[in-house]
This record gives C-alpha cells, sequence and structure tokens, in this order.
C-alpha cells in the first residue's frame, strides 16, 4: 500500500523503506513458496516413492530435491568418465557384436569373411587392450563351409562372442 500524504508533503527515504519494507517481505515469501510448488510438482515421482501418504513440509521437498540434484550429477559425472577412446572402442566392439549376430543367422562363413573376422577381433583385441593370454588363441568361429549357401542357424556356442 502506498502511503496517503495529505498535506502535500513527500515522505523522506526512512519511512518509504518502512513502508515497503513488508511489501518487499510478501514478495520474496511468495518467490519462495512459489519456487518450493514447482519444485514439488517437478520431483512428483521422488516424493510418492519416499513417503507416499504423508504431507510434504518445505524442508522435505527442499532436502528431497537437494538428494535428486546430487544422484544426478553423480550419474553424470560417471558417465563422462568415458574418453573419447573408451567410446570409440566401445562403439566398435558393438557394431561386431552385431555383424557376428548378422552373419551367424544368414551365411555361413567363407574364407574370406572368416578373415575379415579375425582381422576385426583383432583390432577390437588391441582397441579394447585385451591382447594378453587369450590373442593367442584367437576368436573361435565355426568352420567355414563349402557347402550349400544357407545353413541352419549356428548354435551360440560355436559363435564366437567379443565378451
Amino acid at each position: 500500500m502506498a502511503p496517503v500524504n495529505l498535506y502535500g508533503i513527500s515522505p523522506n527515504s526512512k519511512e518509504k523503506m518502512k513502508l515497503r519494507k513488508p511489501v518487499v517481505e510478501k514478495m520474496r515469501r511468495d518467490r519462495i513458496n512459489n519456487s518450493i510448488e514447482q519444485l514439488k510438482q517437478l520431483l512428483e515421482s521422488e516424493f510418492k516413492a519416499g513417503q507416499p501418504s504423508s504431507k510434504l513440509e518445505k524442508a522435505d521437498i527442499l532436502e528431497m530435491a537437494v538428494c535428486y540434484l546430487r544422484d544426478h550429477l553423480h550419474r553424470v559425472s560417471s558417465f563422462k568418465a568415458i574418453t573419447p577412446k573408451q567410446g570409440y572402442a566401445e562403439g566398435f566392439s558393438k557394431c561386431l557384436e552385431e555383424t557376428l549376430r548378422f552373419l551367424a543367422v544368414h551365411d555361413p562363413l567363407n574364407k574370406s569373411q572368416f578373415k575379415l573376422l579375425r582381422h576385426f577381433h583383432k583390432a577390437d583385441r588391441q582397441l579394447c587392450g585385451r591382447d594378453g593370454a587369450g590373442a593367442a588363441a584367437g576368436p573361435s568361429y565355426p568352420p567355414a563351409s563349402g557347402g550349400s549357401k544357407r545353413a541352419a542357424p549356428r548354435s551360440a556356442e560355436r559363435l564366437w562372442r567379443p565378451w
């Protein structure tokens, strides 16, 4: 509410501050309450999991929001920990895995496909740093068949898998 000036005299700055202070404080409290209500709506599923039937206080809402943000930050930081080289190696391995799955279902391996897959397997081991004891053994691909073009799908135990 603005002051009523009956005598045409303007109130000094101290009086203006005294009159404005409650209005500013009310606006500040309204902003806080609106923000807390928005947090409650945004994190509604988190609240239902924690305390389904109790009335949440403002402190509860703020505490749960902080916990949620902390967990989210932890998940994001662990996701970013992957270097570009690791991401490339993971993508290469997944691509090789899909290629092997496709070839196992559709066509038997001929000699050139076998050599190509062996090359990819070697590159995958080098990318992932798996040049240890398993490197000498090589992949366990099914033998190339010189028979019919369409063979029955191979069993999973005969198919080489990169994992």
